[in-house]
């Protein structure tokens, strides 16, 4: 399975980072090709809602950014992993703002199942504070006719002390070792 990782800190040694490391350690473990952005350092600009995208003949954004190296990894993917800490009760704005690029490429995205993770990070310990993400998140799922196959949703992690200290480093590579291919289908490109 080919699985894409897009994370959405600007620090790259935070939380989430930590996440990401064993959720890909997991699933290389796993036997899975692993292929990484980290949005939060991507030069990546955000939609402008111009619609160039949806009246030119190959669908293309106007935009000329890191996006490009992104979109053709967002296709061959079998699951796309988002890795997100919280921020005001949603997902980074460098990772929505790459969400929100896939508009220019949703029906070939739509075309061909895919599955997904989340693993998010957030300071707070009320689980209420992760409702609006993950709604979010079920939201994008649907609309892109996503399979869900896990999420790891780590509370009460400010620090990266507090996240090494906790269960959910071994939670999300877990996750990781857990995925199997669903041989159902062949998508050939």
């Amino acid at each position: 399975m080919k699985i894409l990782v897009l994370t959405g800190s600007p620090r790259s040694k935070g939380t989430t980072s930590l996440l990401a490391d064993e959720f890909v350690k997991g699933a290389k473990e796993a036997g899975h090709e692993v292929v990484r952005f980290n949005t939060g350092i991507l030069n990546i600009r955000p939609c402008v809602a111009c619609y160039h995208c949806q009246k030119s003949a190959e669908n293309k954004c106007v935009s000329d950014d890191a996006m490009t190296r992104v979109y053709p990894e967002i296709l061959s993917a079998d699951l796309i992993a988002f890795v997100t800490p919280l921020y005001y009760f949603g997902m980074s704005t460098q990772l929505k703002t790459a969400i929100d690029r896939f508009f220019s490429i949703n029906k070939k995205i739509r075309k061909f199942p895919k599955k997904s993770v989340l693993l998010a990070a957030c300071g707070d310990s009320e689980e209420w504070a992760m409702a609006p993400l993950k709604l979010h998140y079920e939201t994008i799922c649907r609309y892109l006719r996503f399979e869900d196959m896990g999420q790891v949703l780590a509370y009460s992690c400010t620090e990266r002390k507090d996240m090494e200290n906790s269960k959910y480093p071994e939670m999300a590579r877990e996750l990781g070792r857990s995925l199997v291919e669903d041989l159902s289908f062949d998508v050939t490109f």
